[in-house]
């Protein structure tokens, strides 16, 4: 029996590679085999700079050059000379070194007439300025103009080019003599230089949109409101598959009813909630932490990006999503900020390393909203911000393994629409139906409703019912 299971197992792994090598014939470099596997990627160590200036700077002496022809002489025992020039280019009066102040005498061509200088007196490169656009970056260290370096998915990088950029000497005084030697063979691997990245993503912050679609109709269910409570209670609060909701409502209660009918069910009852849930008056404290967790969908790996208010166990964000980008980030947080009455000064979130979410703290600073992004790194307390942190980032992974106590029994879902509905009938029980132990039993958002009906299939009546009640309301 051994050798015919190794004999089976050796073939099967040669179709597999005859399968994939055909498909390699038949679509060419476009076909990539995809793995189902779920692997924790690892985060690269990233650092977000401070804003950029827009527009022209003013212009800053960082030296002297009187100061600096004086130090010459002192080394070398004779003056530094002003250029003797031999080309016949002379550059324009007013190529005067913006950093040392160095008059043009003293100042190099240094492309042969087409704007660019070379000062003597500081050894600095630099460029006549020009009336320029309000939205141009200039560094903020040595007002030098930013160069575009790169174009990324999500956003254009700009680099300072300037040598004597007071950041990039900052940098490179603190590295020691083997990472010296290491940045000489490899410069890549070393930020040294100032940084700003200009996002693509065209998105309106603080907005209260509803992106939600109803898939449908509620008014076309056929289930009375006790079938539809209970079905509700089952499959959301007990995280019962939709199965053995339905088969559990045959034995139990003598309802019969189709497995597929209780998923219509939840993706109409869910978008008739998702607005009062978003738009619910919360009080919300100043402690959030973020995570994202993993769900299949069409066979496919997506991320969940819970935020979660510490103090009061309220989940203020709960977005589906294929990448686990920045966009998704700043999706993410964005549904925290619009429903805090008002973005507190000191307010922090508390997330772990993934550099999606300093982007998005950095896209936020660019539309003029601040707040801390805390990292807490790792799974020990190697430092003091993730000793510190580390009770705060342990309720966000316990969030994470709650949603996960009602996501097994789905085993994964066949497209988005029934993973936004199972999502957000998840934080509709959570917020306002289920006990939580953090809070000495306490539902985290009391609504006088439905604290006075008796038991759970009503109450979840009662929410469709408010649902719809603040949908009305608010129609456009």
């Amino acid at each position: 029996m051994q050798q015919i299971i190794i004999h089976l197992l050796v073939f099967i792994k040669w179709q597999s590679q005859v399968i994939t090598y055909l498909c390699f014939l038949a679509f060419g470099k476009a076909f990539k085999p995809r793995t189902e596997k779920c692997t924790d990627k690892k985060f690269m160590k990233l650092s977000v700079d401070p804003l950029p200036i827009f527009g022209e700077p003013p212009v800053v002496q960082l030296w002297q050059y009187k100061v600096l022809l004086e130090d010459y002489y002192e080394i070398y025992g004779k003056e530094l000379k002003p250029v003797s020039r031999r080309g016949g280019i002379v550059p324009p009066e007013d190529a005067v070194c913006p950093y040392c102040g160095a008059p043009h005498e003293y100042v190099y061509d240094n492309n042969g007439g087409l704007g660019a200088y070379w000062c003597k007196v500081c050894d600095s490169k630099f460029a006549v300025r020009k009336p320029s656009k309000d939205d141009e970056p200039y560094c903020p260290f040595c007002y030098h103009k930013l160069v575009f370096y790169k174009k990324r998915k999500a956003f254009d990088v700009y680099r300072c080019y300037n040598q004597q950029c007071s950041f990039r000497k900052k940098n490179l005084s603190a590295m020691t003599a083997e990472q010296r030697t290491l940045y000489k063979k490899a410069p890549h691997l070393f930020k040294l230089r100032y940084i700003y990245r200009k996002f693509h993503f065209k998105f309106a912050p603080l907005s209260k949109q509803n992106e939600y679609v109803p898939l449908v109709d509620l008014p076309n269910i056929t289930a009375s409101d006790s079938v539809l409570g209970l079905i509700l209670t089952y499959h959301v609060n007990y995280a019962i598959s939709l199965r053995k909701t339905a088969a559990l409502m045959y034995d139990v209660h003598g309802v019969k009813v189709s497995h597929q009918s209780i998923a219509n069910y939840r993706d109409a009852v869910a978008p008739r909630i998702k607005p009062f849930i978003d738009h619910f008056p919360y009080e919300l404290s100043e402690s959030h932490c973020g995570d994202e967790t993993y769900i299949k969908i069409g066979g496919r790996w997506h991320f969940v990006f819970f935020f979660f208010d510490a103090v009061k166990k309220i989940i203020t964000s709960y977005r589906v999503r294929r990448e686990r980008d920045y966009i998704s980030a700043v999706l993410a947080i964005n549904d925290v900020l619009v429903k805090l009455k008002e973005i507190p000064d000191n307010l922090n979130l508390i997330t772990d390393g993934n550099p999606i979410y300093l982007l998005a703290q950095h896209w936020f600073a660019q539309h003029g909203i601040n707040f801390d992004v805390t990292q807490v790194i790792g799974l020990t307390n190697d430092d003091p911000v993730s000793e510190e942190f580390r009770p705060l980032k342990q309720i966000i992974e316990r969030l994470n393994r709650t949603f996960k106590g009602n996501y097994k029994p789905t085993t994964g879902f066949s497209a988005e629409m029934g993973a936004n509905s199972s999502v957000t009938l998840f934080v509709a029980y959570f917020n306002f139906l289920r006990p939580h132990s953090g809070i000495d039993g306490n539902i985290p958002a009391v609504i006088p409703e439905l604290e006075v009906l008796p038991h759970m299939p009503a109450k979840w009546c009662e929410l469709i019912r408010l649902g719809e009640k603040f949908a009305r309301e608010n129609a456009a």
